[in-house]
């Protein structure tokens, strides 16, 4: 039976930063619905699925036709929530789940092919990600954008939050930067694997999750994307990506 790829979009309603961003209007449409529409709009999923802890959220995606499941309030991160979700859908150990990022209104649809793709070639891999080739300098030393260096076989050695590669001798002309952008594939029986693991000393210090699976010597496959994506962090983002949506119908 051929591997089945199923998305699952963890969307909660409690934010410190911004409460209620899933059902927060983006050109007069909640931006969960413009996830879950991108998503779908992708032809190697079998589904797509938001998990959430609201009832409010609930009812939005199931007015727009969505489909979604329960979650417990209680978990720590969305990849906590992804794991649940799979759980209750009922997956098999060898599917594979996409964690689309509720807050990324504007990705595109090619992405998931993409950071699904080394999972069906490599039948043992336990998850892949995408990574962006980066080319604002500034985004370099933005601790708010996680880069990442690999090894000759797309392999990640680290992600971060500092600016790696540093170039001890200061020209950093020569060096390339890529900056790690928060789409994953895992395949199922490993998900179940990386939730039960205890947090990783540099998973504590950087706040970045990814660095678990590298730290319990599990590897990630970095791919390289030619599509950028833009994450809603706060109101204002909206007023950004209300902007951007203009501007391509333009």
């Amino acid at each position: 039976m051929p591997t089945a790829i199923h998305a699952i979009i963890p969307a909660r309603y409690q934010s410190s930063r911004f409460e209620g961003k899933p059902l927060a209007l983006i050109d007069g449409k909640p931006m969960i619905q413009h996830v879950v529409e991108r998503a779908q709009a992708s032809a190697v999923l079998a589904q797509v699925v938001v998990a959430t802890d609201d009832e409010r959220i609930a009812r939005v995606v199931e007015g727009f036709g969505g489909r979604w499941v329960m979650t417990r309030p209680q978990h720590k991160s969305g990849t906590d929530r992804l794991a649940e979700a799979a759980g209750l859908l009922g997956l098999a150990e060898e599917d594979v789940v996409v964690n689309i990022q509720g807050d990324q209104p504007l990705f595109a649809p090619e992405v998931v092919a993409e950071v699904a793709q080394p999972m069906l070639i490599e039948p043992d891999l336990p998850m892949a990600t995408l990574m962006y080739k980066i080319t604002r300098p500034e985004e370099i030393t933005n601790p708010n954008h996680v880069k990442t260096v690999f090894d000759r076989e797309g392999r990640a050695l680290y992600f971060s939050r500092a600016g790696i590669p540093f170039c001890r001798d200061g020209d950093d002309g020569e060096a390339t930067y890529y900056r790690h952008l928060g789409f994953y594939a895992y395949r199922k029986k490993f998900l179940d694997t990386f939730v039960r693991l205890p947090m990783g000393q540099w998973e504590r210090l950087e706040k970045l999750e990814q660095l678990r699976a590298l730290e319990y010597g599990y590897t990630i496959r970095v791919v390289l994307t030619s599509y950028d994506s833009v994450e809603v962090d706060t109101p204002a983002d909206i007023r950004k990506v209300e902007g951007m949506l203009a501007q391509a119908r333009a």
